[in-house]
């Protein structure tokens, strides 16, 4: 579980429940999830790779209306703000909607729209799953016109690229498959 440093704390009195879509992406990939509304974006950040399925390999950055968030780099001097430390109620709201990119290379645009905020369940542990759809693309695959392709190619076993693509991708890899239950679990640990 990425909380405070004192186990099953919460953060805050108040929940978000958002709902994170990787954009241009068909079928839609989704998650919804649950955070305290002061949740650093730095742990957002966290939170998101785990709902998504990333690996944290590659640069991020959230874009609100104002700013862009992440983590600045001393030799490439630019207008990022640094994340940490920044909750994410101080950069949006109920209704809000801000952006996460992941892997500039790529360009893993996330849609993140804060569809509530109400009080804390006694007794519940957040962070938390609350839903989605679909598994989240292989990483380095070429973004969403490289998923693209390789949906295409593994939905074509005639393919010629098809056995290097399953090779590549492993053939456990389920573009349908979310389990809520084991992202919890991550979540948790």
């Amino acid at each position: 579980m990425i909380q405070s440093a004192d186990t099953n704390a919460v953060l805050s009195m108040d929940i978000f429940e958002i709902k994170i879509t990787l954009q241009h992406v068909d079928p839609p990939l989704w998650r919804r999830i649950q955070v305290p509304a002061d949740v650093p974006l730095d742990e957002l950040h966290d939170v998101i790779q785990i709902a998504m399925g990333w690996t944290d390999s590659h640069l991020h950055a959230f874009r609100t209306r104002d700013a862009q968030y992440g983590l600045p780099d001393p030799d490439f001097p630019s207008d990022t703000r640094d994340e940490t430390d920044v909750p994410l109620d101080k950069v949006a709201s109920e209704g809000d909607t801000l952006f996460y990119e992941y892997d500039f290379g790529d360009g893993w645009i996330h849609e993140i729209s804060v569809e509530k905020v109400r009080p804390a369940d006694p007794g519940a542990v957040y962070f938390r799953c609350t839903g989605g759809e679909r598994a989240c693309p292989p990483e380095d695959c070429g973004g969403p016109p490289g998923y693209e392709r390789v949906l295409e190619v593994l939905g074509n076993p005639d393919d010629d690229e098809y056995e290097d693509v399953l090779e590549w991708i492993g053939e456990e890899f389920d573009p349908e498959a979310l389990d809520v239950a084991e992202i919890n679990e991550i979540l948790d640990t």
